[in-house]
């Protein structure tokens, strides 16, 4: 089993216009919902590829009960997410049809209490137990102690569960120092936590600073891999046009994917670069086209660079 971690869910509402412009009214072509926040993206994409996946993290309020009848419908997806006081929050994705540009509204989020974060780090802790592999992804609702991806990749580790990590911003910087197995930061993360906008020298620094390994999502350009087993760069054979919400995340299944079923680099970075641009296809988050995503997969080129010191 898989386990993935999204503090703070969210329900992904995604609305269709023929033109975004601002200062005006616009009729919706197309409206979307679904069980969204990182951590249940990646757990859908996991799901799809034939794995077992637990999504734990908080649900509350109307928003969180919406959120939770509509999971049970994904098959292989076990919703092992614990109750809170206050109301999930909502994501609200406005797609600009003849452009095919997104404009995102994120909502913060719950206030987590004490006891609540207190019930969660239990359960996490059985959860551990059967776990294959963990993602801890996304941001952190009100509450929730900004060295919280920190002490859950710390037990991971002690549990000898391989962590991915994927957060931003002072989460990710004290997580990094936990030393999780995978850092997935994009580039604009990547220039946060180390201060450099050169993408190798950047996750060199964020290697030095604690992952075993750091992927780097460099957009429409793939990614760029540095681990103790060398050094690569992964890149779709052509740009593809869509809505890029999630593809970063259909990006961790792949690893996460690949790491479980112990696949070399090359293919753990071929399987997440193949998902994240068939995810730029579909039109909501946590899905991707599959036919695309079966064609992408023996035309994605991996190149090796000199090995990793």
């Amino acid at each position: 089993m898989i386990l993935t971690v999204t503090l703070n869910t969210a329900l992904d509402i995604t609305y269709r216009v023929r033109a975004l412009r601002p200062h005006a009214s616009h009729q919706v072509t197309e409206v979307s919902e679904r069980p969204g926040g990182k951590g249940l993206n990646v757990a859908r994409v996991l799901a799809a590829l034939g794995h077992e996946v637990t999504v734990t993290g908080f649900a509350g309020g109307a928003t969180g009960r919406s959120l939770r009848a509509r999971l049970a419908g994904t098959p292989g997806v076990l919703d092992a997410l614990l109750p809170v006081a206050g109301t999930t929050r909502r994501t609200i994705a406005v797609v600009d049809t003849a452009t095919g540009d997104t404009t995102q509204l994120n909502e913060p989020g719950p206030a987590v209490t004490p006891a609540e974060w207190s019930a969660f780090l239990d359960a996490y802790t059985r959860l551990l137990r059967s776990a294959s592999a963990v993602a801890l992804c996304g941001s952190l609702p009100p509450g929730v102690p900004v060295g919280a991806y920190a002490g859950l990749v710390r037990a991971a580790r002690a549990s000898a569960v391989p962590v991915l990590l994927d957060t931003s911003g002072e989460p990710l910087r004290r997580g990094v120092a936990a030393r999780p197995d995978i850092v997935k930061p994009n580039a604009g993360e990547l220039a946060e936590l180390t201060g450099s906008h050169e993408p190798l020298r950047a996750t060199r620094d964020a290697r030095r600073r604690g992952a075993h390994a750091v992927v780097a999502s460099l957009g429409a350009d793939g990614l760029l891999a540095l681990t103790a087993e060398g050094r690569w760069r992964a890149a779709p054979p052509r740009r593809v046009a869509g809505n890029p919400t999630g593809a970063g995340d259909s990006a961790v299944a792949g690893l996460l994917s690949g790491t479980v079923e112990n696949l070399p680099w090359p293919d753990r970075l071929t399987r997440a670069v193949a998902l994240s641009a068939a995810t730029v296809l579909s039109p909501v988050a946590g899905e991707f086209d599959r036919p695309a995503y079966e064609e992408l997969l023996d035309r994605v080129t991996v190149t090796e660079d000199t090995p990793a010191a």
